[in-house]
């Protein structure tokens, strides 16, 4: 071959490089288009699905309709009967006034349409996060607001949730971690053989933890979020929470710690097996580049999954432990709730846990993408 026909193969390769390349990215950026829109319509569909299984399963089947139904009539039969200005009134008249106070509120919450056609408009409003009134519960400044009743118990339970869930995390990886470098050591054995107690709740040990140090030590508070009255003092302040903090976060942790070293250590062992692992110790790696380069890297998006979730798990609280240590955190917003019936308060926060379930397995898609190069958003494979 000439010269001349290489020079104009080259030139022609040269020019043709940007082309592919500039496919390559169209391809790519249409693939993650239609990938996203495809996630986006099924997470739609799922939360849906899901707000609207929860709206029916809060009404009780109509149970729920019937309570409130009664409570109209109690509340304005009595209302009526203990008015003077209604004393002279005959008994008929005072039944039709009864009857017609009680069709007139019944109308106005809606209890007049079939409870299928209200549950379409529950949706539309949770969907759109109209969270609407509560029927029973208020906040501590008088709101029945649903929005203000969540919120105002949010910062209780994020202190809570994230100081015990977030030492949990990082202690169970780092300690798993090191477990993982001294296979079958004494603490190795120690922690398998402590990982059933997780079988108990966290408020299966509040119980105890209250006995020992509230009851009988006396050096710990009951329950609470700070003593009463609060301290003026802000130092005051934070110490007290910090104080009345111990025994929750610490049942937490409790019934969780070992078997979450145990999970992790095993995850870790199983990766340290790989013949990869044999391969880059035989080639005279440290220890330390082993573990970050052919330990720790693959097992990243796991670890990011887990974050991820539990962060998720911060807003909905522990809904027995916050109970019976008087946490004023959502748990036991949830808990009084569900005692008495107040279907919005319960869908409002079922609605809002539900979005941020969808958004966060939507980001862990391309979360997965950038820290793991095997994984092609859209399934397209690996070249």
């Amino acid at each position: 071959m000439s010269s001349k026909s290489l020079a104009a193969n080259a030139e022609t390769q040269v020019r043709s490089e940007p082309t592919a390349k500039k496919s390559f990215d169209d391809s790519t950026l249409i693939r993650m288009t239609k990938y996203t829109g495809i996630r986006l319509v099924t997470m739609a569909i799922t939360v849906t699905i899901g707000v609207y299984l929860t709206i029916l399963i809060a009404n009780m089947g109509g149970y729920v309709d019937t309570i409130m139904r009664n409570e109209i009539r109690d509340n304005t039969t009595q209302s009526i009967l203990a008015n003077p200005s209604f004393r002279t009134l005959s008994t008929e008249a005072k039944q039709r006034l009864i009857q017609e106070k009680i069709t007139s509120e019944e109308n106005r919450l809606g209890l007049n349409q079939p409870f299928a056609v209200r549950s379409l408009g529950y949706l539309t409003n949770a969907l759109t996060l109209n969270l609407g009134r509560a029927m029973q519960m208020t906040s501590d400044q008088g709101s029945k607001e649903v929005r203000l009743i969540l919120l105002e118990r949010l910062p209780a339970t994020l202190l809570l949730t994230g100081t015990s869930e977030l030492f949990l995390f990082f202690v169970s990886v780092f300690v798993a971690l090191a477990l993982s470098r001294k296979y079958g050591g004494w603490f190795d054995k120690f922690t398998i053989a402590l990982s059933p107690t997780s079988a108990a709740p966290p408020w299966f040990y509040g119980i105890f933890l209250i006995l020992i140090f509230a009851a009988v030590l006396r050096v710990l508070p009951f329950g609470g979020l700070v003593d009463v009255p609060p301290p003026d003092n802000k130092i005051d302040y934070a110490l007290s929470v910090l104080k009345h903090l111990i025994l929750p976060a610490a049942s937490v942790i409790i019934a969780s710690i070992f078997l979450s070293i145990y999970t992790w250590r095993t995850f870790f062992l199983i990766f340290s097996s790989e013949d990869y692992v044999e391969v880059a110790k035989a080639k005279g790696l440290s220890p330390r580049d082993v573990e970050q380069r052919y330990i720790l890297r693959p097992t990243l998006p796991t670890i990011i999954t887990s974050f991820a979730l539990l962060a998720i798990t911060l807003w909905t609280g522990f809904t027995l432990t916050e109970t019976i240590f008087l946490w004023p955190g959502l748990g036991i917003t949830i808990y009084r709730a569900i005692g008495l019936y107040d279907t919005p308060v319960i869908v409002g926060s079922t609605i809002i846990y539900a979005y941020l379930l969808a958004i966060t397995v939507l980001l862990l898609d391309f979360i997965y993408a950038l820290v793991d190069p095997r994984v092609k958003i859209g399934g397209g494979g690996s070249k």
